[in-house]
């Protein structure tokens, strides 16, 4: 199975047209045809299904398709990494960042390393921890931010001194937005939209045994569009403080929890990692700040 003909697989996938897809890798349809086909023959199975005017994923072809996708991602990334051995100038660095204000410790360092490698290039990639960790461990990032504790039999670390504090966001004219902070008696009948990550890390914590009675009416991985779900009305967000604007130009508004609860922040990568030379170079950046 060649890269070539994935990227061919891929660019048929997303076109649903093979005319289409030749057109823009600039190759002959009947010659993308023949490669689609080949590689049918390959694995045994039919990746697309044929109409008059598209064609459509099977099963198994969305199954290549995941794949597909991991290993060019993965492929490119290695050949960055080599194409940097020799410009310790430049070069490419891939960070998984969960959702948080203190991530303005991390990028002080790299606007500093800025000033001195102008040709480094920075990818972020922003999901909950758990999506972050699993391309962390995949190969596809160098370095995670997380908010929750490592996990010190697969990563190293070092703690960023920053921390969130969680509370209740919601809109202004609730009555609950009288509170000075919120109890947990304050969130047992009211619509809770909650983080997923959380569900299974703090909240149990937080809530002991009542967290089975909270009705909870969503949950999320990044905070953003639940600012929209509380504007309209569908429920109260349990979230962290400073991600959505609750200031006095906003209909909403913020109440921390009672009794406190915050998480930390780490910078994390794989043990045993070797890492690029620009990659190398930034953690020793880091190192020197938060070591």
């Amino acid at each position: 199975m060649e890269l070539r003909v994935l990227r061919y697989f891929l660019e048929v996938a997303r076109e649903e047209n093979v005319t289409h897809a030749a057109q823009r890798l600039h190759v002959s349809q009947p010659t993308l045809s023949r490669q689609i086909k080949e590689l049918e023959d390959e694995l045994g199975k039919k990746l697309f299904t044929r109409s008059n005017y598209s064609i459509k994923l099977t099963e198994e072809g969305m199954l290549l398709r995941k794949r597909a996708e991991d290993i060019l991602e993965m492929a490119d990334k290695t050949l960055e990494e080599f194409k940097s051995l020799d410009e310790i100038n430049g070069g490419d660095i891939h960070i998984g960042c969960a959702e948080s204000n203190g991530i303005a410790h991390f990028i002080r360092v790299i606007k500093s390393m800025q000033e001195k490698y102008p040709r480094i290039r920075y990818h972020f990639y922003s999901s909950g921890t758990d999506a972050v960790n699993e391309r962390l461990d995949r190969g596809l990032l160098d370095f995670a931010i997380i908010v929750q504790e490592v996990d010190l039999a697969k990563y190293n670390y070092l703690r960023v001194p920053a921390s969130d504090q969680w509370g209740l966001i919601m809109r202004k004219d609730s009555p609950l937005a009288e509170h000075s902070c919120i109890h947990l008696n304050d969130l047992m009948d009211i619509p809770l939209i909650l983080s997923r990550q959380a569900m299974g890390e703090e909240m149990p914590k937080w809530f002991g045994e009542m967290q089975d009675k909270l009705n909870i009416v969503a949950t999320y991985d990044l905070l953003f569009n639940t600012s929209v779900m509380v504007r309209e009305g569908f429920g109260y967000v349990l979230g962290f403080d400073g991600l959505v604007n609750t200031g006095p130009d906003s209909d909403l508004c913020f109440r921390p929890l009672e009794p406190a609860l915050t998480s930390p922040m780490y910078i994390i990568w794989k043990k045993y990692q070797v890492f690029s030379p620009v990659a190398s170079l930034l953690l020793d950046e880091l190192k020197k700040i938060f070591g």
